[in-house]
């Protein structure tokens, strides 16, 4: 992945950000954003515009040691690799998605369990209010052992609905 520098305030351009302006001469100017590239085209200093790093190194606000200098600098020369620590890492690595599944179906377990006596509050609610459509009326009436059980449950039965059931 190749880091590019913007050419007016020195921040780094990722790729696929920021544009490039080239010159009639064939000189390239990358800017990061387009505050850095109005800039430009109105001909300013970066030196003399306060946000840029120019300036801030200029006029003694900056850090005297830059980290992302030390970045770069390491970025440009190849790493050498210990295959003890690479191994480790890959074991570590493995570990933690091993601790991050189990903490995840853990904390799943925690909030479905709260949820099974809740379900079961409503679906005995939803029971209750629709125990005519599972029994008829008429048998609740004649057998309490069909009703829910720990609570009493009210049934209103009409005069038609009674008749009409004596009469088959």
């Amino acid at each position: 992945m190749r880091l590019e520098k913007c050419w007016f305030c020195s921040s780094t351009i990722y790729p696929g950000h920021g544009m490039m302006y080239v010159r009639n001469d064939a000189k390239i100017f990358r800017f990061c954003r387009s505050k850095c590239h109005k800039n430009f085209k109105m001909k300013r200093n970066p030196r003399k515009v306060k946000w840029t790093k120019i300036y801030r190194k200029l006029h003694g606000k900056e850090l005297p040691q830059d980290t992302t200098f030390e970045l770069e600098r390491k970025r440009n020369r190849p790493e050498r690799y210990d295959r003890n620590v690479v191994e480790d890492t890959v074991k570590a690595m493995k570990k933690i998605s091993e601790t991050r599944e189990e903490r995840e179906a853990q904390t799943l377990a925690n909030r479905m369990r709260g949820k099974k006596t809740q379900q079961r509050r409503e679906d005995l609610a939803e029971l209750q209010q629709g125990i005519h459509l599972v029994k008829a009326p008429t048998a609740l009436l004649e057998e309490p052992s069909l009703t829910l059980p720990k609570e009493k449950m009210k049934v209103k039965v009409s005069v038609e609905q009674e008749s009409k059931a004596m009469e088959s």
